[in-house]
């Protein structure tokens, strides 16, 4: 295997194209170059090629990752799967034609464990440039949470849901500051004017408690309504 061509990417900084003598490009990062040792015309063993394959599958996830937190934030666990995820397979307009049932489950699996160490050392990469922090997203989720008007039970379940680790929930739930008005406003909405009845209290107080509520929060609420039409 020859290197015929090594030029700078025009669309993506830093990321340069190695042309080689199957017609094949592969694009890696500019540290790659270095380390690699790639120039036009270097005959590549099959160790250097295997390495150059490699290093342009760990640039390829690598851009993809960044794109994907540029949708959104995102926890590691959340980044990891979508990295290593299985390419969907296209249905066939006749899948009883084919004779060939694909690779062999132990190579898929062998091939799932490889990307999946791939996204890790992506990951890690992310993480030590700032663009991927477990603490920092767990603290953004419960500030969008809490202000959507849900309750602590709720907040968690999301967190868990993202998979945010646990040792991060405490600090980040420090972001929640309980406000009494808020859930009284969203009992108020669900009571709809109606009269503070044994009934309807109890539709209100599962309703906050859907909403992860617990119930001194709730009843804190309830009395407060009771108040209200007592005045």
């Amino acid at each position: 295997m020859k290197i015929e061509k090594l030029e700078l990417s025009q669309h993506r900084q830093g990321r340069w194209l190695v042309w080689l003598d199957d017609a094949s490009v592969i694009r890696v990062g500019e540290g790659d170059v270095v380390s690699l040792g790639l120039y036009a015309g270097k005959e590549l063993s099959d160790e250097e090629g295997e390495a150059l394959a490699a290093a342009g599958e760990q640039s390829r996830l690598m851009e993809r990752a960044v794109g994907l937190l540029a949708q959104r934030p995102m926890s590691r666990k959340e980044l990891l799967d979508k990295l290593s995820a299985p390419p969907r397979q296209k249905r066939e307009k006749y899948p009883y034609d084919k004779l060939d049932d694909g690779p062999a489950p132990a190579l898929l699996e062998a091939q799932r464990e490889a990307l999946r160490e791939r996204a890790e050392g992506v990951a890690d990469r992310l993480k030590e440039l700032g663009l991927l922090n477990d603490g920092e997203y767990a603290r953004a989720v419960v500030r969008h949470y809490a202000a959507k008007g849900y309750g602590p039970r709720k907040i968690r379940d999301e967190l868990y849901r993202r998979g945010v680790p646990r040792e991060f929930w405490e600090d980040a739930m420090e972001e929640r500051e309980p406000d009494e008005d808020q859930v009284l406003a969203l009992a108020r909405r669900k009571l709809r004017e109606e009269e503070p009845t044994r009934e309807n209290l109890k539709r209100v107080s599962d309703y906050l408690a859907r909403r992860g509520y617990g119930w001194e929060e709730i009843s804190a609420t309830l009395d407060r309504l009771r108040e209200e039409r007592e005045d």
